[in-house]
């Protein structure tokens, strides 16, 4: 905004929405404070309101390390707890990478208040960057494990031989049970602080999580022993259980070592990416060859790059030849030759040329940092699928809470007199109580997912495969339909002249070059290239879904599709001429001057060399082909022939695409659309899925869901593939989590005590909890060895 008719355009176009009742700007601090009725209007309604006003509003991303966000609760309870705050427009949590990013007007809300409300919530924001950050929480967990082992393994051993032979080390019982005190000791207090410090902040915010379970599970067994070793008067010669509550903080500790190993290979991938930038240039400025760091790198500063050399930034070869590894970005493992006028990406290596090449994108602007930028995207957001998760996890603990306390209670009060167990009353059902306890395992349902999505991401981008978040994963795995735009897409997009009729002794593509020099259609360079050239014509008018008009010579002319024809002379010779064109898969082009035809000109394009093998793969998964393109329905059946594509929406305009694709949808399939032009923008937002070939226009990347950084049609089919099995990682994941919990708890509690007369030990319980947590990640991880069928050599 830079007046005050800005201000008033703003004002006036935020005010107009139902639901509004004020919208007033502050032009010198360029904001817009509104009130308005949450249930009538959203902010999403307001924001484009601003954008249809011709204005844009900014926010700003800022990520943070998260120390102690340990389960799907602590997820839940901190996004929550955040999104609730004036200025903050979104939140999302990533339990894998203890990643927080927060999207805030910075005015309102600044980094410092999001770090003292993290705190305030009972997290800790890691001041480290995140090698560093992990490196820590890696150490400090291997401390704890060493101090656990020390006096958890010798307690445990001791009291199964105290228990269970005739050992005894000369000591009395009583003195037995102080020495496992002093064992057991250490564990709980300093080994266990962490779960109760979580579970602390977890209470005062009015939540439960993981944390909360652990501590009342061991403090249960600790508390409960303790009372018998210093009240053995009251208590009697009964058993303690100091080697369940330490063997329990022992094994969770190591689980959580494991996932959080395990977690770190999640990200992998995009770790790869991003120590692909280099940190200096070599540049010329004065004649003088530099090298400096990148930093000070500027827009059209030239640049050299020897063999061997990685490419610094973005940039168009000026001078020189080589070839460039450019399989980092693309997954392509031949080098992609480079000559002058081709551009060059930051981070590629230089193969075996010297070269020059002018900068032409910095910093986040580049290929890199753009890819880098969707990945982690990609891997903050969730799958719908994970509102399930994320529904089960709000009420998971206190559930849990409740089940061990009713187990409890019945063996207690009730289920001790109906069988014959070898224990006090108590201690049984106090059993039964911890193993519910540490058994149940929210931290599996709130990894399932985001585990998954990160190593697919991550994968996608090691094939040059950009999948823009988690619903565009989940969408793509139902796919039933891909819908594909002819020209750019199908085929390479650069058409040539194959057929010149004249029907008089004039030069037809001399004429019709004179008009094309003021098209922008793909076409028009195809008879410029053939006739080399030519005048501007003295006039120029587009005629939409027909062709062009202009004026030469003191004469009328129109080019373009048979739709021009109708009462000129020769025509049916000229819809003769075109229908055999058509027929043979060539678009046909008429040159018509006042009331005469002037002769026809054939045009074809190459149909792209993986194309017949995308359709045909395809087929095999399940997935109709449909074309759509605009040429004359003879022409467009014709390709689609020769790509064994059945359905062919033919003759469609521009601003049609998307309708068609509409149309599709309305069948009930779920359907992909693939395309690369400006005019395939509202097409691809149309679709379920939007694919955007990588050598297409801004619009269209910006608007597609799955972006492919190579030009090839293969590629889209691999990412429905990679989508595919991403997803059915993901309801591995899901079904392991829930079934985990479903048949664990219930067995923790003593339900199949009267058929199997065992009763699971507390020390089992911990064990499989901290198994569960690193299954879901290992399974996730099982991905990385994954190559979509179609890409395998």
């Amino acid at each position: 905004m830079t007046c005050s008719h800005c201000a008033k355009e703003v004002e006036s176009a935020v005010g107009s929405l139902h639901g509004v009742e004020q919208a007033a700007v502050n032009l010198p601090t360029d904001t817009l404070r509104v009130r308005f009725q949450k249930d009538e209007v959203g902010l999403e309604d307001i924001e484009d309101a601003v954008r249809k006003a011709g204005f844009d509003v900014q926010w700003t991303r800022s990520k943070f390390l998260i120390e102690g966000m340990d389960c799907a609760s602590c997820v839940r309870g901190l996004e929550q707890g955040l999104a609730s705050r004036d200025g903050v427009r979104s939140v999302r949590a990533n339990l894998s990478t203890s990643e927080l990013q927060v999207e805030h007007d910075p005015r309102t809300i600044s980094n410092a208040s999001i770090t003292a409300l993290v705190e305030e919530m009972g997290f800790a924001v890691a001041g480290a960057e995140e090698e560093e950050f992990y490196r820590q929480e890696m150490a400090q967990q291997r401390r704890l494990i060493l101090v656990a082992a020390i006096f958890g393994i010798p307690c445990m051993v001791l009291s199964m031989a105290f228990m269970m032979t005739d050992v005894s080390l000369g000591m009395s019982m009583q003195q037995q049970h102080y020495l496992l005190f002093l064992l057991a000791t250490p564990v709980q207090i300093y080994c266990g602080r962490q779960f109760y410090s979580g579970a602390l902040s977890a209470l005062r915010n009015r939540t439960a999580n993981m944390d909360t379970l652990v501590a009342m599970g061991t403090t249960a067994a600790y508390v409960y022993s303790t009372a018998v070793t210093f009240f053995h008067s009251y208590f009697g010669h009964v058993m303690v259980y100091f080697e369940a509550s330490a063997m329990i903080i022992l094994l969770i500790l190591v689980g959580k070592y494991l996932e959080m190993y395990a977690k770190r290979g999640t990200s992998e991938a995009l770790r790869k990416l991003m120590d692909l930038q280099p940190r200096t240039a070599n540049v010329l400025r004065s004649g003088k060859e530099l090298t400096i760091p990148i930093e000070s790198l500027l827009k059209d500063d030239i640049f050299l790059v020897r063999p061997g050399e990685q490419i610094p930034t973005d940039g168009v070869l000026i001078e020189g030849r080589s070839s460039v590894d450019e399989s980092m970005l693309t997954g392509e493992s031949l080098p992609a030759g480079k000559k002058e006028g081709d551009e060059v990406f930051g981070g590629t290596i230089n193969i075996n040329g010297s070269f020059q090449a002018k900068v032409t994108r910095l910093g986040g602007e580049t290929m890199l940092s753009q890819i880098v930028r969707m990945v982690e995207d990609a891997q903050l957001s969730k799958a719908p699928i994970q509102r399930i998760a994320d529904r089960v996890a709000a009420v998971f603990v206190p559930i849990v809470i409740t089940a061990a306390t009713i187990s409890f209670l019945y063996w207690y009060f009730f289920g001790f007199f109906d069988y014959t167990i070898d224990n006090t009353r108590f201690a049984f059902s106090l059993t039964a109580f911890i193993s519910v306890m540490v058994i149940s395992c929210p931290c599996a349902m709130g990894l399932a997912t985001p585990t998954a999505i990160m190593v697919g991401t991550g994968k996608g981008a090691e094939h040059g495969i950009l999948i823009r978040n988690g619903a565009s994963l989940e969408v793509a795995g139902k796919v039933s339909v891909m819908a594909f735009d002819k020209t750019g897409t199908l085929t390479v997009g650069s058409p040539e002249v194959t057929d010149v009729i004249p029907f008089q002794e004039e030069d037809i593509i001399a004429l019709a070059a004179v008009g094309e020099r003021r098209s922008e259609h793909p076409l028009a360079k195809a008879i410029l290239a053939k006739a080399g050239g030519g005048p501007s014509p003295d006039s120029f008018i587009n005629i939409p879904g027909r062709g062009i008009g202009f004026q030469h010579g003191g004469a009328e002319y129109l080019l373009g599709n048979d739709a021009l024809l109708d009462g000129h002379r020769e025509e049916s010779r000229a819809r003769e001429e075109m229908d055999r064109l058509a027929a043979s898969g060539k678009t046909p082009m008429v040159l018509i001057r006042g009331h005469e035809t002037l002769g026809v000109i054939g045009i074809a394009d190459t149909i792209k060399p993986d194309a017949r093998e995308a359709v045909a793969a395809l087929k095999k998964m399940g997935i109709r082909s449909v074309m759509i393109s605009g040429d004359r329905k003879a022409t467009a059946e014709a390709i689609a022939r020769e790509l064994g594509i059945e359905e062919v929406m033919a003759e469609v305009l521009p601003n049609e695409k998307a309708e068609a694709v509409s149309i599709l949808m309305s069948r009930g399939d779920v359907v992909a659309m693939v395309g690369d032009g400006v005019n395939d923008a509202p097409a691809l937002a149309t679709a379920d899925i939007g694919i955007a070939m990588g050598g297409g226009t801004d619009v269209a990347v910006e608007t597609a869901d799955i972006v492919l950084v190579k030009d090839s049609v293969m590629d889209a089919v691999a990412s429905i593939q990679l989508s595919n099995k991403t997803f059915s990682k993901v309801k591995q994941n899901l079904f392991w989590a829930f079934i985990y919990n479903i048949v664990c708890i219930p067995l923790a509690a003593g339900l199949f005590y009267p058929y199997l007369g065992v009763l699971l030990p507390p020390i089992a319980a911990a064990a499989a909890m901290a198994f569960s947590d690193v299954t879901v990640v290992g399974n996730a991880l099982l991905m990385k060895r994954y190559t979509p069928p179609v890409l395998r050599t």
